[in-house]
């Protein structure tokens, strides 16, 4: 399961309490903005790797339980959800195509797109930060 926290922009969320403001709304911003960012990444690791059959799972592709605050810190998961059409789980389907088993090779396609989307991450925090800094926000 894919998952994007707040530790990404430890120094962001640092000068921002340095300079008095409110952390949290900023703060959710970047992180619906990353998870933007790393659901569309999954999406093309899924495509690219040659897992659409019905589409169930690619479509599946979110973050079903929104923005939470796990032991301090805010985050929000991405993973496949819900039930593919024949009733299989497509969180189990995303495990086992990107760990593989017995009788599927690992693709590492989720561990593709969280690396893939970590610089493109990164970027939009910052022009959020930079966009509140500048008062565009």
């Amino acid at each position: 399961m894919a998952s994007i926290d707040s530790s990404g922009i430890d120094e962001i969320v640092a000068e921002m309490k340095r300079q008095g403001e409110l952390v949290g709304e900023v703060a959710d911003r970047m992180l619906l903005a990353g998870a933007e960012v790393v659901k569309s990444a999954w999406r093309d690791s899924i495509r690219r790797h040659g897992l659409v059959k019905t589409g169930d799972m690619l479509e599946s592709v979110g973050s079903p339980d929104g923005l939470k605050t796990e032991g301090g810190i805010r985050r929000i998961n991405i993973h496949a959800d819900g039930y593919d059409r024949h009733g299989k789980p497509n969180v189990v389907k995303a495990y086992v195509h990107n760990r593989g088993n017995s009788r599927n090779k690992a693709t590492h396609f989720v561990d593709e797109a969280e690396k893939a989307a970590e610089a493109p991450v990164h970027a939009e925090y910052e022009r959020i930060w930079n966009d509140f800094l500048n008062g565009r926000t």
